[in-house]
């Protein structure tokens, strides 16, 4: 028999064609990918020529762009349904609540998988696993929540659940998906590459892991334990197509693609209806100009993003500070050289957060950042919390990436001089994630919105020119 098991991963709410960012011998460059009906048309004509097709969502599905956050995922439920995903996990989707997420999930006609997601009580909040027979081969599905959500999201994204890492869970539920007679076992994680390969190394009787979160793009499964590892990007950009041979219920040999969703592939009218319907009130944000850049702005990269540099231009000019923290997010589509419109600007946060202001020592700057290096880039990748690093403006770190934790920043430059660690800084901030709430005195919220910052800012200062100096720098 031969199966086809198809994934996307970290979506993030791009709905239609967008900005993509590629690669190639000259560096890097921006073109159109994405959407749900080109994603559609694919799996279909996939779909077509092999009716024994499983399709899954990685999660990171009901955040990321202004019209899903806007409506709390809702306007997503009629295009994922008429995807037909078999099943999806989570991890920004607890962004408005673990109840209005149990809301979205109970009216899609897929389950929402997760075996490490546990109530008060200590009974699960959702489904674990589930077993699906495809002609006479049963394979079993686990799902793996971000672990993170309870530990460096805002509080509010778990409220009183508790996340583990799954390795405990996982290995149970191998054992009574193997007693129900499961053939193949396919483990869907939103934990991230590296800690998912951690997990395999630990776990025996995963067949595939479909793996989410870090935004990889695999173009060669990895293998681990006997697993073999996918990842698929981002923003709906890519489809992973695992092709199995499977005969007396193991794999012969596996194919694996790939595929970029551009604009080759044609959009199917049903879907873009829906896409069309979903963006129908927004389509003003993306004819609104507010500025010129000057170069390609993203924030793809670990450490330095320029993307950011703009946001925190903005939270500073506003605030009258030089200093500015947010967190590292990787969601969020490049802007190309030239015109900057206002949907790109809600594309950085859709949420539209207030600037903060807070005042912070060195010494807790110094902390902080520390703090932030040392999950960004922990041996044991079950220490891994979070996107990328901290992004910040006004100051300039040289760090060495592989010393101990605590120990990363050899030099912490504010102005051309060392930071005073018993100097107090007034800096501003983007949401708590930029800085936590145990750092910091005389913390409050400006008068002022994210959006509304920006704009002010490129009003004045219009193209927008990045500065050549980076934050942090690889000694």
């Amino acid at each position: 028999m031969i199966l086809d098991i198809l994934f996307i991963n970290d979506v993030h709410g791009y709905i239609a064609p967008h900005s993509e960012l590629f690669y190639d011998e000259n560096g890097e460059y921006v073109a159109e990918a994405g959407g749900y009906a080109r994603l559609y048309t694919k799996v279909e004509e996939i779909k077509k020529n092999n009716p024994n097709t499983l399709l899954f969502d990685g999660g990171d599905t009901f955040h990321g762009t202004k019209p899903i956050v806007d409506t709390k995922g809702q306007s997503l439920i009629p295009i994922l349904n008429k995807m037909g995903f078999d099943a999806m996990t989570s991890h920004w989707d607890f962004a408005y609540g673990p109840e209005h997420l149990k809301n979205l999930t109970s009216q899609l006609n897929y389950p929402h998988l997760a075996c490490n997601i546990f109530n008060q009580n200590g009974e699960l909040f959702t489904s674990a696993s589930k077993i699906y027979e495809v002609e006479d081969v049963k394979i079993g599905v686990i799902g793996v929540a971000a672990f993170i959500v309870d530990k460096v999201m805002p509080s509010s994204f778990a409220g009183e659940l508790s996340f583990t890492n799954g390795i405990k869970e996982v290995n149970e539920e191998i054992k009574k998906l193997n007693k129900e007679g499961a053939d193949l076992i396919v483990l869907l994680s939103h934990n991230g590459l590296p800690q998912d390969m951690e997990l395999l190394k630990k776990i025996d009787g995963i067949d595939i892991c479909l793996s989410a979160h870090t935004h990889n793009r695999i173009y060669t499964p990895l293998k681990v334990n006997g697993a073999l590892v996918i990842q698929c990007g981002c923003h709906g950009s890519f489809l992973g197509k695992m092709k199995l041979d499977i005969q007396d219920g193991s794999i012969q040999s596996h194919q694996y693609e790939l595929i970029t969703i551009d604009n080759k592939i044609e959009e199917n009218a049903e879907m873009k209806a829906l896409v069309d319907s979903a963006l129908e009130n927004f389509a003003e944000i993306s004819k609104n100009y507010v500025g010129k850049t000057t170069q390609l702005l993203h924030r793809y990269t670990t450490v330095n993003a320029n993307l950011d540099e703009l946001m925190h231009q903005g939270a500073c000019f506003v605030t009258n500070t030089d200093i500015c923290f947010s967190n590292g997010w990787r969601y969020g589509a490049p802007i190309a050289e030239g015109f900057i419109t206002e949907n790109d600007l809600y594309n950085m946060a859709p949420m539209n957060p207030p600037i903060s202001v807070v005042e912070l020592t060195g010494r807790e700057i110094k902390e902080m950042l520390e703090e932030n290096l040392s999950r960004t880039f922990a041996c044991d990748p079950m220490k891994q919390m979070g996107g990328y690093a901290k992004r910040i403006f006004g100051l300039h770190l040289n760090i060495r990436i592989e010393n101990p934790d605590g120990e990363k920043i050899q030099e912490l430059f504010y102005k051309g001089d060392h930071l005073e660690m018993d100097e107090t800084y007034k800096t501003s901030f983007i949401t708590v994630q930029g800085v936590p709430s145990k750092y910091g005195k005389n913390r409050k919220e400006s008068e002022f919105k994210l959006i509304e910052s920006i704009k002010m800012y490129l009003e004045k200062h219009s193209p927008f020119s990045p500065l050549k100096n980076p934050t942090y720098r690889l000694v």
